[in-house]
C-alpha cells in the first residue's frame, strides 16, 4: 500500500489520466455499453428497408454532396445539437446516423438519445465501410 501511495504521489499526471479514462468508461458502460446501437452496413440496410428507418448524414455539406446514403438528411456535425428538433417528426422511427468513419455520428447518437430519441443507431465505419461494402450511394441533395 506504501508503493502504490508513493507511485501514484511521484506519477501524479499518470495517476490523474488513469481515473479520468477510468471514470469516462465507467459512464459509458452505465449508459447501454459500448457500442450499443451500433450496426455494421449490413445491419443497416435491414433498418432501412425493413423498419424505414431514417438516414441522417453529419458529415459537412461539401461531403456530404459527394456521395451519401440514399435519401439521407444532411445535418452537419458543427450545427447538429441546434437542428435536432428537425428530426422530431421521425422521433417513432429507427434513426440511422453516419459520417465518414462512425466517430462524429456516434457524438451525434448521443446526443439524439440525451433528447429522447429511442431507436437510435450509429453506422459503424461509417460511410467508408459502407462503400467498402459496395453499397449504393447517391450525389442527389435531400
Amino acid at each position: 500500500m506504501h508503493q502504490l501511495i508513493e507511485f501514484a504521489g511521484n506519477h501524479f499526471l499518470l495517476v490523474g489520466g488513469f481515473i479520468v479514462v477510468a471514470v469516462l468508461l465507467i459512464q459509458e458502460l452505465a449508459q447501454g455499453g459500448l457500442g450499443k446501437g451500433s450496426v455494421d452496413p449490413k445491419g443497416a440496410t435491414e433498418l432501412i428497408n425493413q423498419q424505414n428507418a431514417v438516414v441522417v448524414d453529419v458529415r459537412p455539406n461539401a461531403d456530404f454532396s459527394k456521395g451519401h446514403i440514399i435519401n439521407a438528411i444532411n445535418i452537419p456535425m458543427n450545427v447538429f445539437n441546434g437542428q435536432i428538433d428537425k428530426l422530431r417528426k421521425h422521433q417513432d422511427q429507427p434513426i440511422l446516423v453516419s459520417c465518414r468513419s462512425g466517430a462524429q455520428s456516434g457524438m451525434a447518437c448521443r446526443l439524439l438519445r440525451k433528447a429522447g430519441f429511442g431507436q437510435v443507431y450509429n453506422l459503424q465505419g461509417g460511410l467508408m465501410a459502407w462503400q467498402n461494402a459496395n453499397f449504393p450511394v447517391s450525389r442527389k441533395r435531400k
